[in-house]
């Protein structure tokens, strides 16, 4: 199995790029998104870099390149469905364990492992909650996310979860829960490449690490909240456009002894992950440390 954790500082991260590799990425990257970012990382000191992709040999998920893998930086757009469950819980026990860390990217959204672990926070949290409030053995119902279908901009933002009143016909009074799983996703979007305007929040945090205060996109895709996720641990940075949207774009999630990282800027036809500021957030997202 991997590693529990970054034993030295001597050690490389071992870092793998998962990528789609959808043939609209080149009108933007000459040999794919995914190869692009693995590229300019294997140029910076302390990484070990691997990339695969959906069309390698067990869709470029084999245990032995999940056993590598301190950092998953996971691209995937259109084809999230032909990644099976299984494949995204086996990641989130390895993230809950401290063995590797997991980097969506902007439409991973939707993918497996991110939505899995988002899944998994909110199991997490409703259980806290039930523990705060003395409710024991309660039966939970849970309740998947319409996958695939954006929310309308007036749904109650998933996840969220409704207690029962206790049955008093039977003597162990057991609550009922329905738990509503996150949807995962946001009521707009546009890709006409209108450009984008980015602020730092925390300019102390290690993922804001050597990035301005404020930059802007020239071209991007344009999502708008609310995005149906568990509330972050932190928000780091948060984007906004002419029009008046706005979103939390870089986002992290405590899960186990590891962390779940969500950047938003990026569209498959926008050259996103040539610009350096953006490329700077992604190597810090790699070195975000295991078991904090």
């Amino acid at each position: 199995m991997g590693c529990a954790a970054r034993s030295t500082a001597d050690e490389p991260i071992r870092v793998l790029v998962w990528d789609e590799q959808q043939p609209a990425q080149k009108e933007a990257y000459e040999n794919f998104l995914g190869n692009a970012i693995a590229e300019h990382l294997k140029s910076k000191s302390g990484l070990q870099i691997r990339s695969s992709s959906i069309h390698d040999g067990e869709q470029g998920l084999s245990p032995a390149l999940l056993d590598f893998a301190q950092v998953i930086v996971w691209w995937g757009h259109i084809r999230h469905p032909e990644i099976k469950s299984e494949i995204g819980k086996d990641i989130v026990r390895r993230i809950q364990q401290g063995q590797c860390n997991l980097v969506a990217i902007h439409s991973a959204h939707w993918s497996t492992p991110f939505m899995e672990a988002m899944n998994e926070v909110t199991r997490g949290r409703l259980s806290a909650e039930l523990t705060k409030q003395g409710i024991e053995n309660a039966d939970i119902q849970e309740i998947p996310a319409d996958r695939f279908k954006a929310p309308s901009r007036d749904a109650r933002r998933t996840p969220y979860w409704e207690v029962q009143s206790a049955d008093s016909s039977g003597s162990s009074k057991k609550r009922t829960v329905k738990l509503f799983l996150p949807n995962c996703c946001f009521p707009a979007y546009r890709n006409d490449g209108k450009p984008s305007f980015l602020q730092v929040l925390k300019p102390d945090h290690p993922l804001a690490k050597n990035l301005p205060e404020k930059f802007s996109l020239s071209r991007t895709e344009m999502y708008d909240e609310p995005f149906h996720v568990p509330e972050p641990d932190e928000t780091i940075l948060h984007e906004r456009w002419d029009a008046g949207e706005e979103f939390r774009s870089v986002m992290l999630w405590k899960l186990g002894k590891g962390t779940v990282i969500y950047i938003r800027p990026g569209h498959e036809t926008f050259p996103i992950y040539k610009d350096p500021n953006m490329l700077q957030l992604i190597e810090n997202a790699v070195r975000y440390p295991l078991a904090r």
